[in-house]
């Protein structure tokens, strides 16, 4: 028996894309906000400032924007560099990657907090937006099928789904979700013990996602093949987890120092 799904016509699939688009990016910033509030009011002498408007907080979200603005559709282009062969400048409105643009969202964060010389870590915040905005976008990749590029190759598994094709394909929209909620759940009761070393929490949640899509994404079609078989969100997701690891262990180093420290 398979997860039942009812195709749609490729102009009502972008409309259903572009609403659930929508509804992720509100999900994730109304949760930050709250999330954020409630923080500040359990910490007084934490460092954020409360408003979302503040200076520090305004200096991190256009270096977010701006970052994963940027990202997202370059990684698009990698991924599928025959799009800009095909349309030109037009290809940047095509199509976008959650991959690239959480690189470049936290490359950007970084580099607004270098230059406003905030020292504090801001992305343990992040975790429970991201995970809910990205469920919610998902639903809207999965009512998309075939005419998004998020769905998985043929499979025999009982789960399969037939976007319409009369193939059996991953669910990998849902595998996302799958993966989302797990991470909640982790973090509900990882949280209390990390939050010691600020910024950890938010660090483990971005390698975890690249090594999930660097999984997860071998059982997708892949537009453009680079070396070893990887697509570009692959080399993007193996280069990230290079480069980010030490600044992981580095921190969970550090956590068990203090672990170790009289209390």
């Amino acid at each position: 028996m398979t997860i039942p799904y009812f195709p749609l016509s490729a102009q009502t699939a972008h409309i259903v894309h572009f609403i659930f688009e929508w509804l992720a990016l509100i999900v994730g910033v109304q949760s930050y906000r709250l999330i954020k509030k409630q923080h500040v009011k359990n910490n007084p002498n934490s460092p954020q400032p409360a408003g979302i408007l503040s200076k520090d907080s305004f200096v991190v979200a256009i270096g977010c924007i701006l970052g994963a603005g940027i990202g997202n559709k370059l990684l698009f282009l990698i991924e599928v560099p025959q799009a800009w062969a095909e349309y030109g400048v037009i290809s940047l409105a095509l199509g976008q990657t959650i991959v690239g643009g959480m690189i470049g969202g936290l490359i950007g964060i970084e580099i607004a907090k270098k230059l406003a010389g905030i020292r504090y870590s801001t992305g343990d915040l992040f975790i429970v937006p991201f995970c809910l905005g990205l469920m919610v976008g998902r639903i809207g990749c999965y009512l998309a099928g075939l005419h998004d590029g998020t769905y998985g190759v043929a499979t025999s598994l009982p789960w399969g789904i037939n976007f319409g094709d009369g193939i059996l394909r991953h669910p990998t929209q849902i595998y996302d979700m799958v993966w989302a909620m797990a991470m909640l759940i982790f973090f509900y009761f990882a949280y209390p013990k990390l939050k010691a070393v600020s910024g950890l929490s938010f660090k483990l949640l971005f390698i975890s996602y690249m090594l999930w899509r660097l999984l997860v994404d071998g059982i997708k079609p892949v537009p453009y093949t680079y070396w070893l078989g990887l697509s570009g969100i692959q080399w993007a997701c193996l280069l990230a987890v290079i480069c980010y690891l030490p600044f992981v262990w580095r921190d969970i180093r550090r956590l068990m120092w203090l672990k170790k420290q009289p209390q």
